[in-house]
């Protein structure tokens, strides 16, 4: 899937909010690269950290929600 695929569907299950998208992406990015586990079904192993955050959360594995 292209990344403005992957990042439109993304987008929806944050109810369209970029910013909540980007630091969420960001924070799970952080994660996969200090060492946690994807949750992906696919090799991860070319991808940069980024486009595997992008992808859990596009596919539903990562739920977004507001802090606060």
């Amino acid at each position: 899937m292209r990344t403005e695929e992957l990042t439109a569907k993304a987008l929806e299950k944050v109810d369209f909010d970029k910013y909540l998208l980007a630091n969420a992406v960001g924070k799970r990015a952080e994660k996969i690269a200090n060492g946690a586990q994807t949750l992906l079904d696919i090799d991860t192993a070319g991808m940069k950290y980024t486009d595997i955050a992008l992808q859990e959360i596009a596919e539903g594995k990562i739920t977004v929600s507001i802090e606060g």
